[in-house]
């Protein structure tokens, strides 16, 4: 459930209606496309997942791929992004909650929802997955019931609902009214909705059979992505004129009402909050894990690797709590200018976790050589679909450069990436490598890796 939760976002439901408006019904190309990229990512990532379960995941791969500056490079841009995440996500749960009851400030309830999805994971890893369950079924249910309506109006079943065949999707302009460019810069759009899929791979490093959880998660990526994306999205551009206002602003409350629904804005406000919820919970999680793994390796504060009695890194997440509240200050205090910088810092953010994925699957899985035939996963058609992969990213961020709405994101994550780099590259600059200690070997020393692989070269 968590790995089906890491893919239904708010974006899903309220931001798929500008890049709707923006390719048309094309836009079902651009979720395809990006849907490709994301299932290759994560089944190089359960690749590796499979055969080593890290509670860092990549982080940790890439540290024995390209070495320690990667690894912590990678590891602490994804812990900023889902920390800034936190800020975006509270401030949205507490605009809903202001609109249903307007009496309490909207600050005081992101104070809450940030309050109450910290308790749930310092109190336990169970509670944190029971939470996270109960969110994902919500979703999904709703997306489930939403994609059964929709298949009963298409085909004409629905009672004050006509069948629309085919003119929704070649009647305005054609399915590519705005031209293939504009299904090509939609790619940018949505292919940020994907992110999060992995956050199943760092979960599984504390699950009862590490293994199977990833292998399950990793293979059930295409379906999700196909039913729940793609499937939903497909009904809201058959069943509506793409360039239908209602359909820009909520793509998914305006077909409910066209089914008769009574209340669909407040049937969307529910299953919107509780993907905030869910990406809050989910988001805090994430950050904790990835830092509580900087820590182990010595790559972040020690006192953060500490486990509590309940089995949680409780430092670690009062860590990212800290932080999380202070984007959520900012985003009242300084919205458009302090807070709008911090987030497009993460905008490109995404795209170098994949690529680092790519990139770290197709040099450990050359250095298995022969031992890669006992993987219990597999990337299919290595290297073939590897380079295709990193190939395929770095189009998507050439992209980001070309297209004016993604530029500054980009500029400015490159250039927060740029830093962390440099940071770690001046920290390992003696030839620091991957290992699996507590914290970085001494400057000169040789590491455990490295070790074995002069004993495996000899």
């Amino acid at each position: 459930m968590i790995a089906i939760a890491g893919v239904i976002g708010a974006g899903l439901f309220v931001g798929s209606g500008a890049a709707i408006q923006q390719a048309g019904p094309g836009i079902l190309v651009a979720y395809a496309a990006a849907g490709i990229v994301v299932i290759l990512v994560m089944r190089m990532l359960g690749e590796m997942a499979a055969a080593n379960p890290e509670t860092g995941s990549f982080s940790t791969y890439a540290d024995k791929a390209l070495g320690r500056w990667a690894g912590f490079s990678i590891g602490w841009l994804y812990a900023w992004f889902w920390i800034i995440v936190l800020g975006v996500e509270a401030t949205a749960g507490a605009a809903i909650m202001h609109r249903w009851v307007p009496g309490v400030d909207q600050w005081v309830w992101a104070l809450i929802l940030m309050v109450l999805l910290t308790l749930t994971n310092v109190a336990s890893v169970k509670s944190y997955g029971e939470f996270e369950f109960w969110f994902a079924s919500i979703k999904v249910a709703a997306i489930i019931l939403f994609l059964l309506l929709g298949v009963v109006a298409i085909l004409g079943f629905m009672p004050g609902v006509a069948a629309p065949g085919l003119h929704n999707l070649t009647g305005n302009g054609g399915f590519f009214p705005n031209g293939p460019g504009a299904v090509l810069a939609g790619i940018l759009v949505v292919v940020f909705s994907f992110f999060g899929a992995e956050i199943a791979t760092i979960a599984a490093g504390e699950s009862e059979d590490p293994v199977d959880a990833v292998k399950k998660a990793v293979k059930s990526t295409v379906w999700r992505i196909l039913i729940f994306y793609i499937g939903s999205i497909g009904i809201v551009v058959t069943l509506l004129p793409w360039n239908d206002a209602s359909v820009a602003k909520s793509p998914y409350v305006a077909v409910i009402e066209l089914f008769g629904i009574p209340g669909a804005g407040t049937i969307m406000d529910i299953v919107v909050l509780t993907s905030v919820l869910s990406c809050l919970n989910s988001g805090l999680y994430t950050a904790s894990r990835m830092l509580f793994s900087l820590s182990t390796r010595g790559d972040a504060p020690k006192s953060w690797r500490k486990i509590s009695k309940r089995g949680v890194p409780a430092s670690a997440v009062l860590a990212s709590t800290v932080v999380g509240f202070i984007t959520v200050g900012l985003n009242y205090l300084a919205p458009d200018s302090v807070f709008l910088f911090l987030v497009n810092t993460s905008g490109a953010i995404a795209l170098f976790v994949w690529l680092v994925i790519a990139i770290s699957q197709l040099i450990l899985r050359r250095r298995m050589g022969a031992a890669a035939k006992d993987l219990a996963l597999k990337m299919w058609l290595f290297p073939y679909l590897t380079w295709l992969s990193i190939i395929t990213i770095s189009v998507l961020l050439v992209g980001m450069v070309i297209v004016a709405d993604t530029r500054e994101a980009l500029l400015l994550s490159t250039g927060l990436a740029a830093v962390v780099v440099a940071i770690g590259v001046y920290r390992y600059r003696k030839g620091g490598s991957a290992h699996d200690g507590a914290a970085p070997a001494a400057a000169g020393e040789p590491t455990a890796e490295l070790v074995e692989d002069a004993q495996s070269r000899a």
